[in-house]
């Protein structure tokens, strides 16, 4: 069973694996997928069309899934794919990808 804090905000839509921690005031947007025994720190932002693979642990302040700071970006539905037992420690941004490189970011 996943553990939510209460200041946490998951949007409908959003999967979140089992036994997962989404810690304060987390946000996840309705395009995001958690695996399992991932562990957000308080404050971690996950939007766009985001899939972490099972047992990440993400530290305080990151942003995974914003729009790329590509000028030919023009929100086109690309993708961030972070795999298995990543660890990304605090103020880590990782965007989705970009149409000229293939439409996905993969970590």
């Amino acid at each position: 069973m996943s553990k939510i804090d209460p200041t946490a905000r998951i949007a409908d839509g959003a999967v979140i694996g089992d036994g997962a921690v989404i810690g304060p005031y987390c946000v996840i947007g309705p395009h995001v997928v958690i695996g399992e025994g991932c562990r957000l720190d308080a404050h971690v932002h996950v939007a766009g069309h985001t899939t972490l693979g099972a047992r990440c642990e993400i530290s305080p302040f990151v942003s995974l899934g914003t729009a790329p700071q590509s000028l030919a970006y023009r929100g086109e539905p690309t993708r961030l794919e972070i795999g298995e037992e990543c660890k990304l420690r605090e103020g880590v941004t990782m965007n989705v990808g970009t149409v000229g490189g293939g439409g996905i970011t993969r970590v």
